[in-house]
């Protein structure tokens, strides 16, 4: 699934520079005063990547440009953003606990870890929906409704266990909530359109299947 995502995300950034060099090649043949039959003569093609197991196809530059893709945010990549604040913010809830109450020092390593990497996903989540305009959407996000998110009642135990016990439910809470980003992730691959959403969700994928599957082995 990430293979296919990253090729989709390369697909779409080649056709993006195809256009550019496409309008540039436009607004050269416009500039001269030679005629449209000269102008039609001299105009360049380009070579747009084809789809996985397609071959490339030969556009002309008007061609290349209508290729490109929408970049224009969608309501799936602005409530994943949204969404995913909170899902994070629930994760650091969870690893503020690690230093007082962890009693493996495995486990102390990864809740920094996690620690370090979704604090600064957080603070570029929330750069992105201000410069969106949605930042002003983020609220009524029911936390039943995302997965993996653990329970107030799970929370409450976590916060009360120590030692050895706080480590096991520590781990197994955070693998579910590892597990319910990356579904939200994957469905924002299928559903957004925005190519920056994209990277954020390949980036969530990509280190939290590692994190997961070093929980898994703890």
């Amino acid at each position: 699934m990430l293979i296919h995502h990253r090729s989709r995300h390369a697909r779409r950034a080649a056709l993006t520079a195809v256009a550019a060099v496409a309008v540039l090649a436009l607004g050269a043949c416009d500039s001269g005063d030679d005629g449209a039959a000269k102008a039609k003569k001299d105009e360049p093609v380009v070579v747009a990547p084809g789809k996985p197991g397609e071959p490339a196809r030969t556009l002309s530059a008007e061609e290349a440009v209508k290729a490109a893709p929408d970049n224009t945010p969608n309501s799936a990549d602005l409530n994943y953003a949204q969404m995913m604040i909170v899902h994070h913010g629930q994760a650091l809830k969870m690893t503020d606990l690690v230093a007082a109450r962890a009693g493996s020092e495995a486990v102390k390593r990864l809740g920094e870890r996690i620690a370090a990497s979704q604090k600064p996903e957080i603070e570029s989540m929330k750069g992105w929906l201000k410069s969106q305009g949605g930042a002003k959407q983020q609220h009524g996000h029911d936390h039943a409704t995302m997965p993996g998110m653990a329970t107030e009642a799970q929370l409450a135990q976590l916060r009360a266990a120590k030692g050895k016990a706080f480590d096991e439910l520590f781990l197994k809470l955070m693998t579910v909530h590892h597990q319910g980003a990356i579904t939200m992730a994957t469905e924002v691959l299928t559903d957004g359109k925005n190519v920056l959403v994209e990277e954020m969700a390949n980036e969530v994928i990509a280190q939290q299947t590692v994190e997961m599957n070093r929980m898994r082995s703890m």
